[in-house]
Formats: structure tokens, C-alpha cells, sequence
């Protein structure tokens, strides 16, 4: 690993003068669960290392109805995991965080860290992007929000400028009728998903049609993929086997995953079938009692 120098700030504002300083040269690290394994491998080498994990005031989590839900960046993924707010009111948050990685990464890394990490195969992004979320990005120049769904821009690129960082996740309450579930593709419990899926389903309460419907697949391209048209295949019907397993084969054929050691490019296709299929199922399922 290159030296580096080390900066240690307490407050956004000192994290954000340093970053306008050093812009360019200088890497945020928010537990470094992932950064510090890529700075070691040698495919990160910045001349300045920014460790904001001291930064207490953006460690915390709020709900309302109105406002919605707001989740500090530096808020844990154990935080989220076992958090009695986040399971009565967004149980998949929960249940995600559940799958992802180890018990010991899930106490130091954080969500802000891994979003902007800009992983394919992160689970957070895709749920979040189901969920409708948006980002609060802060600059010395001022604040700008961004949707989830964009902020990848390409493997470990996201949209973040050299001189800004994540302050905060927010996602709106869910509508009436609303079903969200998760579920990837492990070879173990913990590992990265093989290939996952996301899905939103919102009923109609009468007939039970499918009113609205969000489905995002990890690991199947360079970014979470959120796949339109297999949503639209849902919106407007009434939900049934058919339906879904047509929705998986329009995802299917949407999706570039890669191939490496762990599978290869045919053998994500097909799983990104079963999966959608499957995920769409439960958030279905989920839909109908809520």
C-alpha cells in the first residue's frame, strides 16, 4: 500500500474543508470495510485518507410519517439491522442488512460507506432504490439531493464530486398496500450476492391490481439495474405465477452480469430469472396483508 496522510475530523464541516484542500487527491473512508482492501490490492492510491468514522452527529436514524425515514451516513449496518424502528416500518432494511457480509462488518461498516463504495453486487443500493430513496450530498458550495437510482454510475463510481460527501439517506414512507422484499444468491451466509433482486409491489385495494411496481437486480450489470420493462409486464394486472415468472425472463434478457470465478455470465441469467420471480412472489405476498 502507497503512504498516505491521515486526517482524522470531527465535524462535516472539517471533512468538508479538507476535501476541498486536497480535491482530488483525498479518499473518504467511513469504516473502510471496502476501501482498505481495494488501497491494499494496489487499485487505490490516494495522497490523502480522510477517516470521518468520528463524526458522531451523522450516526442516527429519525422517522415520521410526513417526513419519512432519515438514516445518518455513518449509521452502522448492525444499527439498521437490529433497529426496532427499521423492522416495524421498513422490515426489508432489515432483513438485508441480516445477509450482508459478517457480524463484524456489520458493526463497523457503514451505509454511507458502502453506497458510495459503488459495489454492482452491494445489497443496500438495490432495496433502497425499490424504496424510492434519496441522497443528501454536501459540499462546501451547498447541498444537492440526488435519487438513489443513478447514483451508481459505473463499477465503484458513483455520483459523488472529489469535494463532497454523503450526509444522508432519506426514504419516503411506503404507500398502503405496499410489499418490498430482497433476497441474493449466496454461495455462504454473508458472502456477496452471486446475483439479487429487489422488487416493490403496490396493490390496488379493491381488485388487487398491481398499481405500481419496482424491480432492481445486483450483480447482474455494472450498476444495480433497476429493469422497467419487467415492471411494466406487472403494472396494470392482476399478479399471478405466469405473471412473475414472465417478469423474470424480461430481467433475464435485460441484464449484463459478468463472468469470474464465482459464476459465470449464463448461469447469473438464469438465477436472475428465479430470483425475480421468486422476490417478486414474496413482495406480493407482503402486499396483500398490508
Amino acid at each position: 500500500m502507497k503512504d498516505f496522510e491521515y486526517f482524522s475530523p470531527k465535524t462535516a464541516e472539517e471533512t468538508l474543508c479538507l476535501l476541498s484542500q486536497y480535491k482530488g487527491e483525498a479518499k473518504i473512508i467511513a469504516g473502510g470495510q471496502s476501501t482498505l482492501v481495494i488501497m491494499r490490492q494496489g487499485l487505490l492510491a490516494p495522497e490523502y485518507v480522510v477517516d470521518i468514522k468520528g463524526i458522531t452527529a451523522l450516526d442516527y436514524m429519525t422517522y415520521d410519517e410526513r417526513e419519512g425515514l432519515r438514516i445518518g451516513a455513518l449509521t452502522t449496518h448492525r444499527t439498521i439491522e437490529k433497529s426496532a424502528l427499521i423492522q416495524k416500518h421498513f422490515r426489508v432494511l432489515s432483513e438485508m442488512e441480516r445477509n450482508l457480509a459478517t457480524i463484524q462488518t456489520r458493526n463497523w461498516g457503514t451505509i454511507g460507506g458502502n453506497l458510495c463504495h459503488g459495489d454492482p453486487a452491494g445489497d443496500p443500493a438495490p432495496v433502497l432504490i425499490t424504496l424510492d430513496a434519496k441522497l443528501k450530498l454536501k459540499s462546501l458550495s451547498g447541498e444537492r439531493i440526488v435519487a438513489m437510482e443513478g447514483f451508481s454510475k459505473d463499477m465503484l463510481e458513483v455520483d459523488l464530486e472529489p469535494d463532497e460527501m454523503l450526509i444522508e439517506i432519506q426514504v419516503p414512507t411506503s404507500r398502503a398496500h405496499t410489499g418490498v422484499a430482497h433476497e441474493k444468491l449466496m454461495v455462504m451466509q454473508g458472502d456477496a450476492g452471486i446475483v439479487g433482486a429487489a422488487v416493490s409491489i403496490t396493490l390496488k385495494p379493491k381488485d388487487g391490481v398491481c398499481e405500481d411496481a419496482r424491480i432492481v437486480i445486483s450483480n447482474a450489470a455494472s450498476v444495480p439495474l433497476r429493469v422497467r420493462e419487467a415492471e411494466k409486464r406487472l403494472i396494470g394486472k392482476v399478479v399471478n405465477n405466469h405473471l412473475l415468472a414472465e417478469a423474470g425472463e424480461i430481467a433475464s434478457a435485460g441484464a449484463d452480469p459478468p463472468s469470474d470465478v464465482h459464476a459465470s455470465a449464463e448461469y447469473r441469467r438464469e438465477m436472475v430469472k428465479v430470483f425475480v420471480k421468486r422476490v417478486a412472489r414474496r413482495a406480493f405476498e407482503i402486499a396483500k396483508t398490508e
